[in-house]
């Protein structure tokens, strides 16, 4: 069990794998784009360039994290040197999602490796060619006892889910993080849950209007809309309202062109049935852009819908689609109707020139994490948590928190033995009030 004790063991792993992974690149991005025509340039900023970041950082830092951690000592205990050793939770279960399929299943197996443990990796069905590649990679990075790829559909993750682990790391819906919980609390497992939620993306009548489109644009449909963190959909000022959405049009074809079906730069839906999901969600609603769909290829063109009614089936859930609701607040009290009709998401964005206005919203509401005057890009800083609350997940990973995510802090104190003070010993007879006088100073 090198994996677990061995620092420079589990080093070179990483290392062999960052080999393996950059020899392989472009069969990883082909590999994506056989899957749902992920375009090469967001494969490289969104799968397997933050791979590598990842692995390198870990890399990096492996021999600092894994090294106890001294702490200042209680001085009830004196004389004592107090530590904390991070231990590996030992074997763990990491299932992984269709919309990133690569960097949502390395990212948290390089975590685990990082901190000594024994991992069996279930990535997606839905895109099978990521998937085996993945697993080709991990046979050639991996002895099999150590790191393991078990493909398969639900039945796998079922069986999987019936054994006894040490921990589990999910990344998927709200539906399937609730049977994971349940299984994991079977045998009292702790848990990651990566999840989702209805992520509100709020727009003042301060905010730069254009430059506020091109970047929900960007945040929003990238990857087809199926981002765990994208804009779910906008409330934004009467006053500024129609500039907002002319905008919003103006951007999609920038970006995208007349006709984004053509375009290189456009991603499809991952399968027939979120496909029929999508479009199913925009009958019946006033679509004032876009709206156009292809069966045979899993299209949908990104698409504006002008106020849905709130008990819509659009609104119910989160989209995880290139479909953009846009919705219109007159005072402060509308937007605490609308957002707190939803679970806490994932995410909050929120467009604005007033700092008061800004700050009053991200300490109002409860949500993962977000950004003011931008979408997305909070998950690229390694130096931030990424992780859901309440209903859009459990826990958080990323940087430092990676190692420390998949490793349980043992606490241990090393007592001296040349000084020993009686007073915490019976007989007790007049130490009571000694010791509470004492204790008033701690």
């Amino acid at each position: 069990m090198e994996y677990k004790t061995n620092i420079n063991y589990r080093k070179e792993r990483l290392k062999k794998l960052l080999f393996v992974i950059q020899e392989k690149e472009e069969e990883i991005i082909q590999a994506l784009y056989n899957d749902f025509k992920k375009p090469a340039f967001e494969s490289v900023l969104t799968e397997t360039s933050y791979v590598i970041s990842d692995l390198k950082d870990s890399i990096r830092n492996i021999n600092s994290w894994t090294k106890p951690k001294r702490v200042f000592p209680s001085l009830l205990n004196f004389p004592s040197k107090d530590y904390i050793y991070s231990e590996p939770y030992g074997k763990v279960l990491l299932i992984a999602p269709w919309n990133y399929p690569f960097q949502l299943a390395l990212c948290p197996l390089i975590a685990a490796v990082t901190a000594g443990n024994q991992v069996v990796l279930k990535p997606s069905e839905l895109t099978p060619n990521t998937s085996k590649i993945i697993a080709e990679i991990v046979a050639k990075t991996f002895d099999k006892s150590y790191v393991e790829v078990i493909e398969g559909g639900i039945e796998v993750s079922q069986q999987l889910l019936s054994q006894r682990w040490d921990y589990i790391f999910f990344t998927g819906s709200v539906a399937v993080g609730k049977i994971v919980a349940q299984a994991a609390a079977k045998h009292m497992t702790p848990v990651t849950l990566e999840l989702g939620g209805k992520n509100p993306c709020i727009v003042d009548e301060t905010a730069n209007l254009k430059l506020t489109a091109k970047r929900i644009v960007w945040g929003k449909f990238i990857n087809a809309g199926q981002t765990c963190i994208a804009p779910d959909y906008i409330i934004v000022n009467s006053k500024v309202k129609e500039k907002l959405t002319n905008y919003l049009k103006e951007e999609i074809k920038s970006a995208y062109g007349l006709n984004p079906e053509v375009s290189p730069d456009y991603s499809r839906i991952v399968n027939n049935k979120n496909w029929k999901r999508l479009t199913n969600l925009m009958i019946g609603n006033s679509i004032i852009y876009g709206g156009l769909t292809d069966e045979k290829s899993n299209y949908i063109s990104p698409t504006l819908i002008e106020n849905p009614d709130l008990d819509s089936e659009l609104m119910k859930d989160e989209i995880f689609g290139p479909i953009l609701p846009i919705l219109s607040y007159k005072i402060d009290s509308d937007l605490s109707d609308m957002i707190n009709r939803y679970e806490k998401p994932l995410a909050l964005y929120v467009f604005t020139d007033d700092k008061k206005f800004a700050e009053k919203i991200i300490q109002k509401y409860s949500f993962g994490g977000g950004c003011i005057n931008d979408t997305v890009i909070h998950f690229s800083n390694k130096r931030l948590p990424f992780g859901g609350v309440g209903n859009s997940g459990i826990g958080a990973y990323h940087g430092h928190l990676n190692f420390d995510t998949f490793s349980h802090k043992k606490a241990i104190i090393k007592k001296a033995t040349w000084l020993d003070l009686p007073m915490r010993y019976a007989p007790y007879n007049e130490k009571l009030k000694i010791i509470r006088n004492l204790l008033k100073w701690f």
